[in-house]
């Protein structure tokens, strides 16, 4: 059996938005996840055009990681991470996303997380943008629908490249980008809902704006490849996708080209826009279709071939069965679209594990690209159970994590270009999907909950020590 590589980049994953708190502190401005209630699985949040009173937004404080970075960063140490993702909260930077010079009180807060992670030997991996574009530049522009929010972006990036890549060599441009291509992803990724105040579950489906938002993002984030590229060659820039890997639900052919259609859309039409820097030949069918027309400027086609990124990073966490038959119900069960599959599990929260999945989404990724591959986002979202000791026994967790990082290494014994795990949600924290706290994935404990409350202790699950294990041995021990 072929093994990681020995600089394999074992970590975890979070979000600014999710885990950080300290919403309006040393100058921050709101963003559009500020602006989001919390919600439950079977109650969605929502988003508010303003703050109301006696009403819980998560974001706000979180698990308060701007003032426990130090306590979290040395636990991740001991469990022997090699690289950390988080993400930058644009608005920490950047109060509105349209000042000229940045907060200099939120560029010293990651200045300080940076080096905290380097002083334990773990190599950040940054998130530019991850669901917190600022709330100012959805007001004012209706978010990415505007290109005016372009060079804001840029100018954002930059100011990010030039402070901290004298110690950061990895950098995302924009999480999940492919989430715009659904109508939530208007909301967090694109913040396009201008005037919107309803729950997320009731957002309006306008392909128009959310094709164009995505265009503009395209634009932004080859500007700020090409910047990094041409000043820091040795920093690499990577994009990220969720993978939500189809099936089809039988072998009739309508479902076959059915699955392979919605997998363009969904899974390859982003990523081959930023690693192959120009739009795929089948958007142009999907686009007629739906009414879309994309409006460039001139230079648009060849600042897209000039900023491809170096390495492409995915979420993973279920798999989909696609029909053609319009009687069956798609959608129930799986956050993302499609048709439970009978062979798979579910989670608590009707996400299906498919671990062998992860092996056949790299193989697919890895043929198509030919660039280095990372999985920063796989993981469990679980009810655990916090006992009086202290203790948490996530066994189904470890479970779900063994199963998919098996897969991993078939891939690499497959032949697939793996550079790294940084699973999700390390240490407790808020759901972006639901909102709450109850869904947790962390190997680590944080004592938070849907209602508020809740001291922000944290203490060390089962899963903790086994993963700590995992990285010890590269992979090798999975017991």
């Amino acid at each position: 059996m072929k093994k990681f590589r020995d600089d394999f980049l074992w970590g975890g994953a979070t979000a600014a938005n999710q885990f950080e708190g300290a919403w309006d502190l040393d100058g921050k401005g709101p963003s559009i996840s500020d602006m989001c209630t919390n919600g439950s699985h079977t109650n969605p949040k929502r988003l508010t055009t303003t703050i109301e009173p006696n009403t819980l937004y998560p974001s706000h404080e979180a698990i308060d990681f701007y003032h426990h970075y130090k306590e979290d960063i040395a636990l991740f140490a001991e469990m022997g991470f090699k690289t950390f993702r988080f993400s930058i909260n644009w608005t920490r930077i950047y109060p509105t996303g349209m000042e000229e010079t940045p907060n200099e009180k939120g560029l010293e807060f990651y200045d300080n997380v940076i080096n905290e992670c380097v002083k334990y030997g773990i190599e950040p991996l940054i998130t530019i943008s991850h669901y917190e574009i600022p709330y100012a530049l959805v007001e004012k522009y209706n978010g990415w629908y505007s290109r005016e929010v372009i060079d804001c972006y840029v100018r954002y990036a930059k100011t990010l490249l030039d402070r901290y890549s004298d110690r950061v060599k990895y950098f995302l441009t924009f999480n999940e980008i492919n989430s715009g291509t659904m109508p939530m992803g208007a909301v967090l990724s694109l913040g396009c809902v201008k005037g919107l105040n309803v729950a997320m579950n009731e957002i309006p489906d306008e392909p128009q704006i959310r094709y164009q938002g995505l265009h503009h993002q395209f634009i932004a984030s080859a500007l700020a490849v090409k910047y990094a590229h041409d000043n820091y060659p040795k920093v690499k820039m990577g994009d990220m996708n969720i993978f939500a890997t189809m099936y089809p639900l039988t072998c009739n052919p309508d479902d076959v080209v059915g699955t392979q259609r919605a997998m363009q859309m969904m899974n390859w039409f982003c990523s081959d826009v930023q690693v192959r820097g120009e739009y795929p030949y089948y958007a142009d069918r999907f686009f007629e279709e739906k009414g879309i027309t994309i409006k460039k400027e001139a230079g648009d086609d060849e600042i897209l071939k000039n900023g491809t990124v170096d390495f492409y990073t995915f979420s993973y966490y279920m798999s989909n069965c696609y029909s053609a038959d319009p009687e069956k119900q798609a959608g129930k069960g799986n956050i993302i679209m499609g048709i439970p599959n009978p062979y798979l599990k579910a989670s608590d929260w009707g996400w299906q594990i498919d671990p062998k999945g992860l092996r056949y989404s790299l193989n697919e990724i890895y043929s198509r690209y030919q660039i280095p591959l990372m999985v920063v986002e796989n993981g469990l979202g679980a009810k655990d159970v916090l006992e009086e000791d202290g203790s948490v026994h996530d066994s189904y967790r470890i479970d779900y994590l063994r199963q998919h990082i098996e897969q991993m290494r078939e891939a690499v014994a497959d032949g697939v270009d793996l550079m790294g795990y940084t699973p999700w949600g390390c240490i407790d924290l808020v759901s972006a999907s639901t909102g709450e706290m109850a869904k947790r994935y962390g190997f680590i404990y944080v004592k938070k909950y849907d209602d508020g409350t809740g001291d922000l202790s944290r203490s060390k699950k089962d899963s903790f020590d086994w993963y700590k294990k995992v990285i010890a041995t590269n992979g090798e021990d999975l017991d």
